[in-house]
């Protein structure tokens, strides 16, 4: 039996800070913001975390497509910004949505791919008929050295997909994954920020990992980029995905209604499935989506997704992505410190 995406939520917080505002404090230039190809990046709000994304997205994907929380047998969330090191975060999600208590919950970590990862597990448990629903979450507070280059980018937000066999807004009609050991982004237990390979993170790293999966999954299909409509690439900053896209033989048109980057960051394990979900939002019955996730350390798994007529009566029964993109109230780089705990007593 088919199964795939029955609804989807998402959650941005209101508040950005720009790109130049903090290249101006670092004294990095005015032109930072272009090479990037990021112009403003989303910012938590003080008493905001990676559980009140993966909760507010959570609540928006029930209310989307009206599913019964208690249908829940599962719930995954992948995050490298839990709050807590032994805490589960899906307890909290569970508790949170009310779901009956018979369900499984774990947190996973893969840097910026552990909520597709999520996804996998999820897919894996439904089609065993194990479980009748689960929710996949990818959620971050991501970090960034005050001066780092990562904090230009290193944004806030969350998405949550319910995957079942029954009511598919979009099937998922195959993956694929490719992984290795490349150590190009880590943080070690006890350090406040990560650490990064600077270049080595492009290649060998993000760029082979997603060529590498993207073309596996085709080649397993047999499929080329014409056969799809849309595309979405993990998005570290703007330039990289519309950089894969080419060498893959994507259109900038393919990807553009998912490139969301430009206006809210690289929300880590968020990135991939809110660019997922920018492109649902807009998305017809019928057409094909690609997607390809990625997480240092470091692999990607790929995703072949059908859209379904159901996807027509749950669009707007949560808010958008550009809902979300279009609430923006900005901060100043004091207000913002202030906001990621970066001020220390």
């Amino acid at each position: 039996m088919p199964s795939g995406i029955v609804s989807y939520g998402v959650y941005i917080p209101k508040y950005r800070i720009r790109v130049d505002e903090i290249a101006r404090v670092w004294g990095d230039g005015d032109n930072i913001s272009e090479s990037l190809r990021v112009y403003e990046k989303s910012v938590p709000d003080m008493d905001e975390d990676a559980v009140t994304f993966a909760v507010e997205a959570a609540r928006n994907a029930v209310m989307r497509a009206n599913i019964d929380p208690r249908r829940v047998g599962a719930i995954y969330t992948g995050s490298e910004s839990h709050p807590y090191a032994v805490k589960p975060t899906g307890t909290i999600v569970g508790e949170a949505i009310c779901t009956s208590s018979s369900f499984t919950a774990a947190d996973f970590e893969f840097a910026c791919k552990a909520g597709t990862a999520a996804i996998q597990a999820c897919l894996g448990l439904v089609g065993s008929n194990l479980i009748d629903l689960g929710i996949a979450i990818g959620t971050d507070v991501s970090q960034g050295a005050p001066g780092d280059m990562l904090e230009y980018t290193a944004a806030a937000g969350g998405a949550a997909y319910i995957i079942g066999s029954k009511d598919l807004a979009a099937e998922i009609e195959a993956i694929y994954s490719f992984t290795t050991d490349t150590p190009d982004f880590w943080r070690r237990e006890g350090m406040p920020y990560p650490e990064h390979g600077g270049r080595f993170t492009g290649e060998p790293a993000y760029f082979k990992h997603v060529t590498s999966a993207a073309n596996g999954l085709m080649e397993r299909l047999g499929t080329t980029p014409k056969d799809y409509d849309y595309a979405v690439f993990h998005q570290p900053n703007g330039k990289f995905p519309l950089r894969v896209a080419r060498k893959l033989g994507f259109s900038k048109e393919q990807i553009e209604p998912g490139l969301v980057v430009p206006f809210i960051g690289n929300t880590y394990s968020g990135s991939c499935l809110i660019g997922l979900a920018a492109t649902l939002d807009v998305a017809k019955p019928g057409e094909r989506i690609f997607v390809t996730s990625f997480g240092s350390g470091a692999g990607s798994d790929a995703f072949s997704i059908s859209v379904k007529d159901k996807i027509e009566d749950i669009r707007t029964g949560a808010p958008s992505v550009r809902d979300y993109i279009a609430k923006a109230q900005y901060l100043d780089y004091a207000m913002y410190a202030k906001h990621k705990g970066k001020l220390k007593l």
